[in-house]
């Protein structure tokens, strides 16, 4: 019995180091509207993985590339980050009609009111998506000087 409980302990303790260790992409858990408002006041934008449960590339990009350390701290830093099913989620339903999307996976980048800044689908590894998320944020900050 002893002896049970401290392996218990040893793993529930391994387990909580690895958790706080976990590298790459954190997706937030919160709708499209919460999304906005983060983004608004942290002046990020907003990307969105939209998935399908049955999308090899989906899957591929969940498993090989959204880990990536170095794409995890540029993403962290400058978007907010959703991860939706396109087929089993409002958010992602709504989404699909909005713009259109037939391709998996799709990554949409809005800004913060919900305006499209880049839409890009397909499987890319975690350095091409790593150009193409900086290739986002130059678009965006290149628009915003635009504005008057």
């Amino acid at each position: 019995m002893f002896k049970t409980m401290i392996y218990s302990i040893f793993l529930l303790i391994g387990i909580s180091v690895s958790a706080q260790t976990e590298k790459g992409i954190n997706f937030q858990n919160v709708n499209l509207e919460e999304a906005r408002k983060i983004a608004q006041k942290e002046n990020k934008l907003i990307f969105i993985d939209l998935f399908t449960t049955w999308c090899g590339p989906c899957k591929l990009m969940k498993k090989n590339t959204f880990p990536d350390e170095k794409l995890g701290e540029f993403f962290n830093e400058n978007f907010v980050n959703l991860a939706i099913d396109a087929e089993n989620n409002k958010d992602g339903i709504e989404l699909v009609k909005k713009f259109k999307i037939v391709n998996y996976p799709s990554f949409l980048f809005l800004d913060g009111k919900g305006k499209l800044v880049q839409y890009d689908f397909g499987y890319y590894n975690a350095q091409q998506f790593l150009q193409v998320g900086n290739a986002v944020l130059q678009k965006s900050m290149t628009s915003k000087k635009k504005v008057p």
